[in-house]
């Protein structure tokens, strides 16, 4: 009879498995040796905390790309100028750019000065700095745009009973600054047929106007230059011009260092146009200069707020 043969291979195998078997049962039975540690000699660790990013925010008036091509060189310039980490952060809207003012999660912010009120109002925030504008002026103004086309409106007061959409209700020149100019004249929101909002972007209520989706609509200076590559501005008219008011605001959080502050300032202030590297950051933004600024400056701003204070929505 034939009987089942039993490998070699398997034999060595169930030998060492006895081997390591025992080895454990050795190693579980000895008594670990005690470490005795002396309490009384200790030393402090400092773990280095990572290094805060100040965070530079330009209110959202223009397309999220435009706002990095106008701003991106002065953020780079910033921080090499004062050895502090600045980075750029894009809020969606208006609306947004307050909120995070208000959580602290915007440290240096560029707005309009109606925003800067409010912010001042709500937040606390510092006006610091203001900027010249490309006219040259420290002010700028809000217009009134309708098509060139349109016949039926040439003057203010052809306005009434139209549609208006303007730029954002926390707009300086795309609103605040036409809904003081038509106060003056006479005219009030419930004179329109229709108020509506373009999201801040000053570029869609050009757009608007241009299709014919609105009868007018209410810009800052200087936005028609901004879309002249995109649509024949030729095809837009400027009805009125309202009165100036100063001009954009650099503000910072109430409980910011003041030596940062003076340090964000000083690099600032020190950018000439008249430098070919300091034009190549200043140009894109819209800049001629920025000059020192303090909180009285926007008085003539919160003058126009309390006399249309019952236009105003909150």
């Amino acid at each position: 009879m034939h009987k089942n043969r039993v490998p070699d291979w398997t034999s060595g195998m169930v030998f060492a498995l006895a081997v390591a078997l025992v080895a454990i049962l050795v190693a579980c039975s000895e008594e670990e040796s005690v470490v005795r540690v002396d309490f009384s000699k200790r030393e402090e660790v400092t773990i280095p905390k990572p290094r805060e990013d100040l965070t530079y925010a330009y209110l959202p008036q223009y397309s999220p790309a435009v706002s990095y091509l106008r701003h991106h060189r002065m953020v780079e310039y910033l921080a090499k100028a004062t050895g502090l980490s600045i980075r750029q952060v894009f809020p969606s809207s208006f609306e947004e750019h307050m909120s995070l003012f208000g959580q602290g999660r915007i440290d240096i912010s560029y707005t309009n000065p109606f925003v800067y009120i409010k912010i001042a109002d709500r937040y606390g925030a510092k006006a610091f700095a203001r900027i010249v504008e490309p006219s040259g002026n420290d002010t700028f103004s809000g217009q009134v745009i309708t098509r060139a086309d349109n016949t039926d409106i040439e003057t203010l007061e052809d306005c009434r009973g139209k549609r208006w959409i303007a730029t954002d209700e926390s707009s300086a020149g795309g609103y605040l600054f036409p809904l003081g100019l038509f106060w003056d004249h006479g005219i009030r929101k419930a004179d329109f047929a229709e108020v509506n909002f373009a999201g801040g972007n000053q570029e869609r209520v050009v757009y608007a106007v241009y299709s014919g989706e609105y009868d007018i609509g209410t810009i800052r200076t200087g936005t028609l230059d901004i879309t002249r590559n995109r649509i024949p501005i030729r095809e837009i008219r400027v009805v009125a011009e309202s009165p100036a008011y100063p001009s954009w605001a650099y503000a910072t959080r109430g409980g910011m260092d003041q030596r940062t502050v003076e340090k964000i300032r000083a690099a600032m202030t020190a950018l000439a146009s008249d430098n070919p590297e300091h034009r190549a950051i200043l140009a894109p933004a819209g800049i001629v200069r920025i000059v020192p600024a303090q909180d009285r400056d926007f008085d003539p701003v919160r003058a126009l707020m309390a006399k249309i204070s019952g236009e105003l929505e909150e």
